[in-house]
């Protein structure tokens, strides 16, 4: 009993941290650390990213009319090519993150998800959000729609998505939205294209843990993982409309803040622990 309350505890983690740019993995390897939960070291390893699939799942509901790219008008043979055009940026963003991902993934995971790396990078990129939007207070976007988003801009957001792909803590949505803004996109399309690009990264990198840990799930594994990803899919819908709205009037620096916060808090935890 006590482990299915994790699972749904870390299934409301994920489910607030993963679209907000305050760092998902870094959020849930702290819980962990906290409050371990009761299962072996590869399930949990396992856990950790396949639970994504339950937030993914909610933006593919949310945006369904964005992302689907077939339609029933004749006039245009049956194909959207706006968001044909949507889905190979997509590709071109998510290169550099799958190359590493399938070459280093074990190394990474073994040499980097730690708390001082958390830690360090929540405030780093925490710090780098406060710069970006003073310096964008006063400048208009260039970008302001995903059919104005250039390959070139795509290949760049992917690059900043490859740093959070490495270091966890950084926030891939953080990361993704913050180079979006650096080079000119507005708030929604920089939001919009972190979602997109979560689909295919977020599918593969959970396709690549389960294929490593096997389906031989024991004991109440599989009752485990799917309580996770349920509860996340459910919080994902609620916090994904939550956020689109308020980046209509607000910007970023207050997850900047957020971010600086936790992570002093959390070298001075373990520091004294």
């Amino acid at each position: 009993m006590t482990v299915i309350l994790q699972a749904i505890f870390f299934g409301i983690v994920e489910g607030i941290t993963e679209w907000l740019p305050v760092s998902s993995t870094g959020h849930m390897i702290l819980v962990n650390e906290i409050w371990p939960m009761q299962v072996n070291k590869d399930f949990m390893s396992m856990f950790l990213v396949v639970i994504q699939l339950g937030a993914i799942l909610a933006v593919v509901i949310t945006f369904w009319n964005d992302i689907w790219p077939f339609t029933s008008d004749k006039s245009k043979k049956y194909i959207r090519k706006d968001v044909w055009s949507m889905w190979f940026k997509v590709i071109v963003a998510c290169i550099p993150a799958v190359i590493v991902g399938l070459k280093w993934d074990d190394a990474i995971e073994e040499h980097f998800y730690n708390y001082k790396v958390v830690a360090i990078m929540l405030i780093l990129i925490g710090v780098l959000f406060i710069i970006a939007e003073n310096r964008n207070k006063h400048l208009k976007p260039t970008t302001n729609s995903l059919d104005e988003l250039t390959y070139k801009q795509a290949f760049i957001i992917g690059l900043f998505q490859l740093v959070a792909a490495v270091f966890p803590g950084t926030s891939r949505s953080g990361s993704t939205i913050l180079g979006a803004l650096v080079i000119g996109v507005n708030r929604k399309t920089a939001a919009q294209f972190t979602f997109f690009m979560a689909i295919p990264v977020m599918f593969g990198a959970s396709l690549l843990k389960l294929l490593k840990y096997g389906f031989d799930f024991g004991g109440n594994e599989l009752i485990v993982l799917l309580v996770g990803m349920i509860v996340a899919f459910v919080v994902s819908l609620f916090i994904i409309k939550i956020l689109m709205n308020y980046i209509k009037k607000h910007d970023f620096k207050v997850f900047g803040y957020y971010r600086i916060v936790l992570g002093i808090v959390v070298l001075l935890y373990f520091m004294f622990n």
